[in-house]
């Protein structure tokens, strides 16, 4: 399924436009980025903005945690938490 982002929460934790079930709230699978609050957070919630709010990608459910669906999301061909990592 593809969604368009609408807002980056941190470093992996989105929204998207159109809801998934009763949801609109998305946890990256494979990367889980520091708290806002930690050492590191402030950056990757930055780095996730820079590349996805405001671009559509494409999910793949793979769990529901906290609320929120926990997907594979890539943009094009690219992993996102890859991305994330580098």
């Amino acid at each position: 399924m593809r969604r368009k982002v609408t807002r980056v929460i941190d470093g992996d934790t989105f929204e998207v436009k159109t809801k998934i079930g009763d949801t609109n709230r998305v946890r990256i699978t494979g990367y889980n980025a520091p708290e806002l609050n930690e050492r590191g957070g402030k950056r990757a919630t930055k780095k996730l903005k820079d590349l996805i709010e405001g671009e559509t990608v494409s999910l793949v459910p793979k769990a529901r945690s906290y609320g929120r669906v926990v997907a594979d999301v890539r943009i094009g061909r690219r992993k996102v938490s890859k991305m994330m990592k580098k």
